[in-house]
């Protein structure tokens, strides 16, 4: 296809892979490196990303992508308000959220694509999805034919965050109880035994653990907003939203 200028707001671990596929398909990807730390700038270079200033992002950019903690979605939104290119937010957010930020977008004169990332950062083939929805969401696939994203298109508009807020519920949320049952354990003196009891009737359990611990450490501290998100995302269904608040005070302490 033809190649498109896109703006990335911000290249973290998952965001500059995003960026790299997107430069690898012949796209010219700016960032803004105001700001930011020099891991990000290095991030960024390693990427193939341009540098540039905000106001020049938003001018030349047709597209722009946001790839940033959930806890920054609608203030990173409110940053390119005027902006009227097409707006994808691919954040782990609640269907909610997510209408906040079309709105945001979209007062300014952006066209809004909704987007949830699943996987790590792409690297491989077959390893990554991307799901879009909205009136443009085809274009946002376009973009990355032929990159290691599988970006997939889900109607109606709003259905890409609602399938990355379902999917984390369990994965992210059942980590969680992981880590808790441990501790439990651990307070009450009996951890020996549990992993015991584990090794025979849970094979496996422990290396779990062992993931979801190391998992914690690195990157709680952006779970503890996804887990709200999908805390908030239970509740506006009429389903609890207790299990996902728990989880969230469970990476909070990591």
């Amino acid at each position: 296809m033809t190649a498109t200028t896109i703006g990335l707001l911000h290249p973290g671990e998952m965001g500059a892979a995003v960026g790299k596929c997107l430069a690898g398909a012949g796209h010219r990807v700016l960032w803004v490196p105001e700001g930011r730390s020099a891991a990000t700038r290095e991030r960024a270079a390693e990427a193939g990303l341009e540098g540039c200033g905000w106001a020049e992002m938003a001018a030349r950019s047709a597209v722009i992508v946001s790839v940033c903690p959930p806890h920054a979605t609608l203030d990173v939104a409110r940053q390119v308000a005027g902006f009227r290119g097409l707006y994808l937010d691919a954040n782990a957010i609640s269907p909610e959220t997510a209408r906040e930020v079309a709105a945001i977008s979209g007062a300014g004169g952006a066209s809004y694509v909704d987007g949830g990332i699943i996987g790590p950062p792409p690297v491989a083939p077959g390893s990554t999805r991307l799901y879009v929805s909205g009136l443009r969401a085809g274009e946002i696939q376009a973009l990355f034919g032929g990159t290691d994203v599988d970006a997939r298109v889900v109607p109606p508009p709003g259905s890409a965050s609602a399938v990355k807020m379902a999917y984390a519920s369990w994965t992210k949320g059942s980590a969680a109880l992981l880590l808790a049952a441990r501790a439990l354990a651990r307070a009450e003196g009996v951890e020996s035994e549990l992993l015991e009891e584990w090794a025979l009737s849970q094979p496996g359990l422990e290396k779990r653990w062992d993931g979801a611990a190391a998992a914690a450490a690195a990157k709680g501290w952006r779970w503890v907003g996804e887990m709200e998100q999908i805390a908030a995302a239970m509740a506006a269904a009429g389903l609890p939203e207790g299990f996902h608040q728990a989880a969230a005070d469970m990476y909070g302490r990591y």
